[in-house]
């Protein structure tokens, strides 16, 4: 077994670069201007796919594979095309998720948020996760045990982010993606929003996590937990200061792909949300 890489912040930083200047080439010239028949289905309207995911994924794992020789990379295009890829994150000693342009309808819909997300697992755990937004040229960075913070290109600007202080339900304001909830949860969900302050509907795990990092949201609730939508997302909000654990309060695992997830500021106010947004 060859040694771990180190993340530290020099190597956080070369990652965020590669994800930049994906974007740069692969993504922000396709923005607004996707040519006819560069939008695809996938599995249904909801789930789509253009010519800038499959672009960028193949920019990025073509970067982490000479940053990290021997790595495996599991991009979203990439285990759709190969689903047996998904199942080799297991017996990995190191591997990155990556999700190209997370958001991708709103990026075919010429909406203004989407990210590109990566994270680092090192023998089944996450130790590092990236989400940069093409449009503000920054990046969402954290690293397991040393904080999370926001970059500016060229490694400067860091800004640390910190999850809102704790608030009771009536005064948090949250993102939950009820649509994939099986019945009768999702009918029981939905009926229950407004019993917080406020909802959003960013459709958009990447500015999902950046805003509950940094504070803006109180609250986010998942159903479907594929590894590149929530490893990076999830260790950022842990590494600002966030609680998180499954609808059945197990820890959250990139190995676990359903059971749910919720983020709230602390155990406390994680316990409340699930009691009274979940239970019958």
């Amino acid at each position: 077994m060859s040694p771990a890489p180190r993340f530290d912040l020099r190597t956080a930083t070369a990652v965020a670069d590669l994800l930049r200047d994906a974007a740069r080439a692969e993504v922000m010239p396709r923005f607004r201007r996707l040519a006819a028949g560069a939008v695809r289905n996938k599995t249904g309207p909801l789930d789509l796919v253009t010519d800038a995911d499959e672009g960028a994924e193949r920019v990025i794992a073509a970067g982490l594979a000479a940053r990290f020789p021997g790595c495996l990379v599991v991009g979203e295009e990439g285990a759709a095309a190969d689903p047996g890829l998904l199942g080799r994150l297991a017996d990995a000693d190191l591997a990155f998720v990556v999700d190209p342009v997370d958001g991708t309808a709103n990026f075919a819909a010429g909406l203004p948020l989407f990210g590109c997300m990566a994270a680092a697992i090192l023998r089944g755990e996450v130790v590092a996760g990236w989400i940069h937004d093409p449009l503000g040229d920054d990046t969402a960075i954290a690293l397991r045990g040393e904080g999370a913070w926001i970059e500016a290109p060229g490694g400067g600007g860091r800004v640390p982010l910190r999850v809102a202080p704790p608030a009771p339900l009536e005064r948090m304001v949250g993102d939950l993606s009820w649509t994939y909830l099986p019945e009768p949860l999702r009918t029981r969900v939905a009926s229950r929003l407004p019993l917080l302050a406020g909802t959003v509907g960013l459709r958009c795990a990447a500015h999902a996590y950046r805003s509950v990092a940094s504070g803006y949201l109180h609250l986010l609730l998942f159903n479907r937990l594929m590894p590149w939508d929530h490893a990076a997302g999830w260790l950022l909000h842990r590494e600002a200061g966030g609680h998180s654990a499954g609808f059945d309060g197990q820890p959250y695992s990139p190995l676990r792909h359903g059971g749910g997830l919720i983020c709230t500021p602390d155990s406390a106010s994680w316990q409340e949300a699930r009691a009274r947004l979940l239970e019958a």
